[in-house]
């Protein structure tokens, strides 16, 4: 069985070059191109005949990248947060039109895909909640990917309050209020190597699933 070939698609960012060292590392994935912006990336996919895509960029390419992935031919795996519903649903069109798949991922790290199923399995009995998410003040999009995910598997509007400051990297609490008691859901990413089991995980599942995913949740 030969290698994943891959392409890491915003290879020049700090998650970039993390998921470079992380598909370097993995014996069954080959990393066949790192691709940023002004590069051909239609032309890198057809060139190096790649199977998946990484996706770590900006949120106001997001979509554009993923019609050229999937356009293309390759699976695409989007770290890349800021997608409308709009966009979700146009990904999906496009899966179904050129019989390729799509994982979005808000959060790849396994830590905090288990504070969301928790948060899900609360709110059933604590209905009061609010959802606290912290990040580097280098992240362009607010409310994250992951606190609006949250709210959407706890199936309620849940208040969502947005820390950006110098220092952090990706936290996100979950504050349950009930009689007398509050119960806290905390996740906290330490370094950026938190996400890549998770993308490492999808990039080699990414190919037996089908159509659009949406959250790493339906891998696990």
């Amino acid at each position: 069985m030969g290698k994943i070939k891959v392409i890491v698609n915003g290879a020049k960012g700090k998650m970039g070059q993390e998921t470079v060292k992380a598909v370097l590392a993995e014996q069954e994935l080959e990393l066949v191109a790192q691709t940023d912006v002004g590069d051909d990336l239609a032309k890198s996919i057809k060139e190096k005949q790649a199977e998946v895509v990484i996706d770590f960029t900006q949120p106001k390419s997001a979509m554009a990248n993923i019609r050229t992935i999937l356009e293309a031919g390759a699976h695409a795996v989007i770290g890349t947060t800021g997608l409308t519903d709009e966009n979700l649903h146009e990904a999906k069109m496009l899966c179904d039109k050129f019989k390729v798949n799509c994982l979005v991922a808000p959060n790849f790290a396994i830590g905090a895909v288990l504070m969301m199923r928790f948060a899900k399995e609360a709110i059933r009995y604590m209905p009061s909640a609010e959802i606290v998410e912290y990040h580097a003040d280098t992240k362009k999009d607010k409310p994250s990917g992951t606190a609006i995910k949250t709210g959407h598997l706890m199936g309620k509007e849940v208040p969502i309050h947005s820390v950006r400051l110098p220092g952090l990297v990706a936290h996100q609490e979950v504050i349950f209020g009930g009689l007398g008691q509050t119960l806290t859901i905390r996740h906290d990413s330490l370094s950026r190597e938190s996400f890549m089991p998770g993308v490492i995980m999808a990039v080699k599942q990414i190919k037996g699933l089908k159509g659009l995913i949406y959250g790493l949740e339906h891998l696990l």
